[in-house]
């Protein structure tokens, strides 16, 4: 996919980073993320992210990546799929290119390994990875890769295919004023975990789509969630923030991590082979996804 076809996908509509399943032996499992793809691409999601933070990236090794591409490719039904990569430099320009090679229509990275870095530091590192691939790539705004705008504004002009920026920083201020100054040049995406709780705020400021996580397990609803925020029909984005979002977000700050092990849980509760969460990941507790299966039967079935 061209990187102006890509940023034009991505602000076509929601968003979703489908979880990766692993079987008994802890590998990959195909065969139901490949169904669960199917599933998912019955939704009108404008865009898939293989791999990404939701998917357990940081649990993955690069050797996994591209079999992870394909089976999204196969199962998404012409949905575009986004990779996820990462970690070092070279190492991410390494993972860029491999899932190029597997046939991904893009690239998020996420942020670097560890470490802070300065700004000149950043730039260098998002530059690296966008003059590897061809595909367009967007930059996740959070913990250790805080770009500033003028930072952002000089990887626009040196890199033609840096299409989006997805931000989980919740610096309001801060992205504002990089939608303001960098206008149509990119794709705004937000990113904070459960991103419905911050997505009015952030549509505010500029970002008309966001990746819901919870679009793996009860995609009509995180469909009907983005349709009434478009529309500006706050009663209805109200009624489903007071019934499903807050109580689904009190399961999932109970345990550091929960943000996507609750997740997994809620792909298991649909009926999809999942797996656990690898460590350091725990999933959710016996009591806590029966909690979580009464909240799906009551708030969670459009």
């Amino acid at each position: 996919m061209d990187p102006q076809e890509l940023k034009t996908a991505l602000g076509a509509g929601l968003l979703s980073f489908p979880v990766t399943p692993f079987g008994a032996d802890g590998a990959f499992a195909p065969a139901p993320y490949r169904a669960h793809l199917e599933w998912l691409s019955g939704f009108g999601a404008s865009v898939l992210f293989a791999a990404g933070g939701t998917g357990e990236f940081f649990s993955l090794t690069p050797a996994e990546m591209p079999a992870i591409i394909r089976t999204a490719k196969e199962g998404a039904a012409g949905t575009p799929i986004v990779a996820g990569c990462g970690l070092g430099t070279h190492m991410a320009v390494e993972m860029a290119q491999a899932a190029e090679a597997a046939g991904a229509d893009g690239l998020l990275l996420l942020p670097h390994y560890l470490i802070d870095a300065p700004q000149e530091g950043l730039y260098a590192h998002v530059k690296a990875v966008c003059d590897a691939v061809q595909i367009g790539v967007m930059v996740y705004n959070r913990d250790n890769c805080i770009l500033a705008p003028d930072t952002l504004a000089r990887l626009c002009e040196a890199c033609p295919n840096l299409v989006g920026f997805k931000d989980g920083s919740g610096e309001i201020g801060q992205v504002r004023q990089i939608t303001a100054t960098m206008g149509d040049r990119l794709t705004y995406l937000g990113g904070m975990p459960t991103a419905e709780l911050f997505a009015e705020a952030y549509l505010g400021a500029g970002f008309t789509t966001y990746s819901s996580a919870v679009f793996n397990f009860v995609p009509g609803l995180a469909m009907e969630f983005y349709r009434a925020l478009r529309a500006g029909e706050r009663d209805i984005c109200e009624d489903i923030l007071r019934d499903f979002f807050y109580p689904f977000m009190a399961i999932r700050n109970r345990r550091k991590g929960y943000a996507v092990a609750a997740i997994k849980a809620g792909v298991r509760l649909a009926g999809f082979d999942a797996g656990p969460v690898r460590a350091p990941l725990c999933d959710l507790t016996g009591e806590e996804e029966e909690m979580l299966r009464a909240l799906i039967a009551t708030a969670g079935k459009a």
